[in-house]
């Protein structure tokens, strides 16, 4: 595995390294010492398995709010799809900025996004699954979102009518989380 940084302190594009031979391929996708090296080991608490059926599904932006914030370990493992993340850290000098990764099964690419951080990802294939773990346990009633094209975020994503769930159309704008949620203290 080799880890690099993004631009967002906390945030690792972590590069999976798998053995090939005429049979497939093996590769380990977690493996706790490395991430204890960089001082990034968690315990996870749950494993998610999304499946979209088509191209142009965004799915997020979410985010759950203390004390159920979630750090979370990402990797497309059929398809492809652009992964963003934006920084909503109390203190941040890369608060209210976003980051995204091209996350498919060909470039056996991940991404950790530490506690803090609204998170989607948008499907670029006609099927995507994404498989994820979060140190966190889900709780409904502590989840948000932010409105995935939000003027002042300025997200670049190569879609301009992407299809939504319902609960995702009424997501908060960047204002309306700084209005009334400020920011996350993690």
């Amino acid at each position: 595995m080799e880890f690099v940084e993004s631009r967002l302190k906390g945030v690792y594009f972590v590069k999976l390294k798998p053995f090939d031979d005429e049979r497939g391929f093996f590769m380990r996708t977690y493996d706790d010492n490395l991430f204890e090296q960089l001082n990034i080991h968690k315990v996870w608490r749950q494993e998610n398995h999304s499946r979209s059926n088509q191209k142009g599904i965004l799915r997020g932006l979410h985010f759950q709010l203390p004390p159920y914030s979630e750090t979370k370990l990402v990797r497309c493992i059929h398809g492809e799809v652009l992964d963003v993340f934006v920084d909503l850290r109390h203190g941040s000098p890369t608060f209210g900025q976003y980051d995204s990764v091209l996350l498919s099964a060909d470039n056996k690419t991940q991404v950790l996004i530490p506690r803090g951080f609204a998170h989607g990802f948008l499907t670029l294939s006609d099927v995507s699954q994404v498989v994820y773990k979060v140190d966190n346990y889900y709780n409904k009633d502590n989840e948000r979102g932010l409105i995935w094209n939000d003027k002042d975020l300025r997200i670049n994503w190569p879609i301009s009518t992407p299809m939504l769930s319902e609960k995702d159309k009424l997501n908060l704008t960047f204002q309306e989380f700084k209005s009334t949620l400020n920011s996350i203290k993690v």
